[in-house]
């Protein structure tokens, strides 16, 4: 049997530069030999000084280290979890210190451990690249971690090299914080490779790998059945081409829920989006999964759809399931990079989904810069909660005027936002890094903030010192090459991210604001928009693959709270046609972006 190991993602990624698209090639994140269009030409390399990367707001702890910089294929996995009361909180990372080569053999899934008593991290080196603890005894990768709820131990996922096949592989903590793991292999789950996995109430550990065939396959192993793997249940359809996928197990009942998405056509087709319950722990599972039908986030002829980066399911601590997903604009027969959404979606709410943030560009760094393989330009996004009930959810976005002169890559930095009421409403986008002269990738946000006064954001993720994958040496590899990268924590207090715009009190405005009623509108609309200091103020209207249509305000404004008004027409005068529209105020180079819904 031909192993994963070789098996080649080949998903055109689409980034815009001029209004048109660049297509590149995503690699198979493994071993395997595949034939890549060439990197495009470089910059110059004296676009700019080494500006360091640094946290705007909270603590950043460097825990770790690693040259390998492609973390997932698709949405990033729980890579950190709160261990509980007395514990303290679990943070993996695909380490490893290849520089040459692609073999990579010597990456693993490396541990690290913040304690609670301590209020420290159990392993750390004056080189980061020798902090951390390693899990698996073999060459593994593109694993996720979780606490078991009743013992507080960490659980860690990953797939390994047994001979020349991939395989998944659990291991277990003796207790919380010890590093000292025991296995449970899965030769009975046969070939299978991205494994994410999630523990349940009572300490089952589930997991939801892809096989050889491209199919998605489920197995558990009951609390007291360690380490046996249970029969595989496979048949979750549909799942062609290759699926992107993820799991999460409620830790107050018995529910599990498998995401995955899928294009059902080519490569280039909509990416659909689908869940499948279980209520019995895994026993049995629903016979047909349910469509997870994105909003209309777009009009006319472009359509909605996810990317692989997509899904993010979770349940919270009142059994709520959430999902948190990044949707792209499909244009003609391609998935477009911008204007990227990224939203949340509770089938408990009315309404049910709910934007978090919109991402849209005025200007792109140039022709030749690209975002890269398997990333649009606001995507992973995950999701946690507090003691309080408030939802935070963090992603990576890219920085359409700031890019690596070396590799045409842009760089990304990372981004939150919080909910105070189950995700109905969501505070405005909250720019936790600047990423300067590095990039800031997949970032992965805690399950429950560690619990103070205030709670604390726990976010994990990897600063690339090169923005661009290493996948092969040179010239083989279009990103970029192998660099040292330190792997991270931000700790951010809860209450340092702000409230959503219903949710604000009726006081003097302190940040951002903007607003528009009617909103869907026929002939007008008012745009209501807030100054909370003197500055330049800019005020105008997109369309929905980022192209300006209106200019409505531009120039120095005093402190105030003014409206203006949209008539539906481009800045010829010229009536535009009914959909949707973006709207997006600036205020000294600080942004917010809102939607709009013109019909006629």
């Amino acid at each position: 049997m031909r192993s994963v190991l070789c098996l080649a993602l080949l998903v055109p990624i689409l980034a815009l530069a001029a209004g048109t698209t660049q297509p590149l090639t995503a690699l198979p994140p493994e071993n395997g030999t595949t034939n890549v269009a060439p990197a495009p030409a470089p910059a110059p390399a004296n676009q700019g000084p080494n500006i360091p990367p640094k946290a705007l707001v909270g603590t950043l702890d460097t825990i770790g280290g690693t040259t390998y910089d492609w973390w997932s294929n698709g949405p990033i996995y729980r890579m950190i979890a709160n261990a509980g009361p007395g514990n303290g909180v679990h943070a993996v990372w695909m380490y490893c210190t290849d520089v040459t080569g692609q073999e990579f053999l010597s990456r693993r899934m490396y541990y690290n451990f913040y304690d609670f008593s301590a209020r420290a991290w159990n392993w750390i080196d004056p080189d980061y690249m020798v902090s951390g603890v390693n899990v698996f005894p073999k060459k593994a990768g593109y694993g996720n971690v979780d606490a078991d709820p009743v013992t507080g131990n960490a659980v860690v996922g990953g797939h390994v090299l047994v001979g020349a096949d991939i395989r998944p592989w659990l291991a277990r903590d003796e207790f919380p914080g010890a590093g000292i793991f025991g296995f449970a292999d899965s030769m009975g789950l046969g070939v299978t490779q991205w494994p994410p996995v999630s523990v349940g109430q009572d300490g089952q550990i589930n997991i939801f790998p892809i096989t050889a065939a491209y199919e998605l396959s489920y197995s558990h192993i009951a609390a007291d059945s360690w380490p046996t793997f249970s029969t595989p249940v496979t048949g979750f359809v549909p799942s062609p081409n290759f699926p992107t996928h993820s799991i999460v197990a409620s830790k107050v009942s018995s529910k599990v829920a498998l995401t995955w998405v899928v294009t059902r056509d080519s490569w280039e087709g909509v990416w659909t989006g689908f869940v499948d319950f279980s209520t019995d722990g895994g026993a049995n599972w629903d016979p047909f999964p349910t469509e997870l039908e994105p909003p209309a986030v777009y009009g006319g002829d472009t359509l909605t759809s996810y990317y692989l980066n997509s899904v993010f399911p979770w349940y919270d601590r009142q059994d709520k399931f959430h999902v948190v997903a990044n949707l792209a604009p499909y244009v003609n027969g391609h998935i477009w990079a911008i204007p990227s959404h990224v939203y949340h979606y509770c089938p408990d709410n009315d309404p049910q989904w709910s934007l978090i943030h919109i991402m849209t560009a005025e200007t792109l760094a140039g022709p030749n810069v690209g975002l890269g393989s398997n990333a649009t330009f606001a995507c992973r996004p995950s999701i946690g909660q507090d003691d309080d009930g408030n939802l935070f959810v963090t992603w990576e976005q890219f920085d359409s005027l700031n890019f690596e002169p070396s590799t045409s890559r842009f760089r990304a930095d990372i981004f939150g936002s919080k909910s105070t009421d189950g995700g109905l409403n969501w505070g405005p986008a909250l720019k936790l890094t600047d990423a300067g002269s590095y990039s800031m990738r997949f970032p992965s946000i805690v399950d429950l903030a560690v619990e103070g006064d205030p709670d604390t954001v726990f976010v994990i993720y990897e600063i690339d010192s090169i923005a661009g994958f290493y996948v092969a040496p040179p010239p083989s590899s279009p990103e970029g090459p192998a660099t040292r990268n330190p792997v991270v924590v931000q700790r951010i207090p809860a209450s340092d991210f702000p409230t959503g715009v219903a949710e604000q009190p009726a006081v003097t405005t302190v940040r951002l604001d903007a607003a528009a009623k009617p909103n869907p509108f026929g002939r007008s609309t008012r745009l209501s928009y807030a100054v909370p200091h003197r500055g330049n103020v800019s005020l105008a209207i997109f369309d929905a693959v980022g192209r300006n249509v209106r200019t409505l305000v531009r120039g120095r404004s005093e402190a105030g709270q003014f409206s203006t008004t949209w008539d539906g027409r481009s800045q010829s005068g010229a009536l535009v046609p009914e959909g949707v529209y973006l709207y997006r105020y600036g205020l000294d180079g600080k942004r917010m972006t809102g939607k709009l819904t013109l019909t006629r």
